[in-house]
């Protein structure tokens, strides 16, 4: 396992309570965020045990490929280089230490099933052999990092005299999320870390920074939605464990591509337009409509793995929470809480931070945008 990787499910995978229970850094630390349409950075300071939140700041990527705002992008390494140096100069970031997030797009996150009798010693040797199973590419071609997820405990009630009792079914076999990023998504991150001379021991997952910025220690299953621009990231969490990831390819930027389509409108309108408008037929029917077609699509992919879940695990989700730029789309959560028929939230990341008074509203607005870079700084702080 390349040690760069190292660390990078363990630490995602830890409860919810181990996440917050530790006492690391008080020095400024930066979280680092990027995506396929933007860069989105966010600096922390640990005071009194506090996160402070010191400043934060996001770019889009599309002029530094010569496209537009909002759109998605595939740019070289020295244009990230520099939209990243323009984001935190332009955020009056003032330190060189931070994290990393590596895009869920550029991973592969999938769950084996193992014979119960396989050691936790032998899983080095046989978790290599069942992963090629998923792997579209040679498995020397990438580095591999994994977690035994805990064990379910299905149960029957069984009526003794009046009395409910709960058996036990021990599981046969035992689950390991894996996660397999390729060796050159690596290399190129590193590079970007040498050229922008930031300072870092390590690189995450998104989903996992997502799950921290976004959680206050919920047990129930929650699914977590993170619209992005290229595509749209589930993952049904229990105990702060991983338990499905699966990824639709339609993000927000789709959506806006289907508005350019049908009214024959530049990309940047239609981006108004998707923010401005959204699902609510009254202000704007034909784009509602538009719209309402793309968000359907997506949930009606997220039934089926929530569907398969509980099938599965015979648990329901107790909660959904959404996040990503994607997720701001006007009239989506309602749509949403019609949708699951449950309890459905933005992500609120910025609530895990202090910051002063008058920027509340805004970072509560913002929030579902930065989840993934605050909950990289803050894996640096506690």
């Amino acid at each position: 396992m390349d040690k760069s990787l190292k660390n990078v499910i363990s630490s995602g995978l830890a409860s919810l309570s181990e996440i917050f229970s530790s006492d690391k850094s008080t020095k400024s630390v930066l979280g680092i965020d990027i995506g396929s349409s933007a860069v989105k950075v966010v600096q922390l300071k640990k005071k009194n045990g506090k996160a402070i939140l010191e400043t934060y700041g996001a770019i889009s990527l599309g002029p530094y490929g010569n496209t537009d705002i909002g759109s998605v992008t595939n740019l070289k390494t020295e244009e990230i280089v520099r939209a990243l140096l323009d984001v935190m100069k332009e955020s009056n970031v003032t330190v060189k230490t931070g994290i990393l997030a590596i895009p869920s797009s550029s991973s592969l996150i999938f769950t084996i099933s193992l014979p119960e009798k396989i050691t936790e010693e032998k899983l080095a040797s046989v978790v290599p052999i069942e992963a090629r199973k998923y792997i579209p590419v040679p498995i020397t071609e990438v580095s591999l990092d994994w977690f035994v997820l805990p064990k379910g405990v299905d149960s029957s009630e069984v009526n003794i005299m009046n009395n409910t009792v709960a058996q036990k079914i021990p599981d046969p076999k035992t689950e390991v999320l894996v996660v397999a990023i390729h060796n050159d998504i690596l290399s190129r991150y590193q590079e970007i870390l040498k050229e922008t001379e930031i300072h870092s021991d390590s690189f995450e997952m998104e989903i996992f920074s997502n799950i921290r910025a976004s959680f206050f220690h919920d047990l129930a299953p929650v699914l977590l939605m993170d619209f992005g621009a290229s595509k749209t990231k589930l993952s049904i969490i229990e105990e702060g464990v991983v338990h499905v990831f699966h990824v639709v390819n339609r993000g927000g930027a789709d959506i806006t591509k289907n508005i350019v389509s049908a009214m024959g409108i530049s990309f940047p309108e239609a981006e108004k337009l998707k923010r401005s408008v959204g699902l609510d037929v009254n202000s704007n029917p034909e784009v509602a409509d538009i719209i309402r077609l793309s968000v359907d699509y997506i949930l009606s992919d997220t039934n089926s793995v929530v569907f398969a879940y509980q099938k599965k695990y015979n648990k329901n989700i107790s909660k959904v929470i959404l996040t990503g730029g994607g997720s701001l789309t006007k009239g989506l959560i309602d749509r949403a809480i019609s949708n699951f028929h449950t309890e459905v939230v933005y992500s609120n990341p910025f609530s895990k931070t202090e910051a002063p008074a008058f920027l509340l509203p805004i970072l509560e607005v913002s929030g579902p945008e930065f989840s993934v870079a605050v909950g990289l700084a803050l894996r640096q702080l506690f």
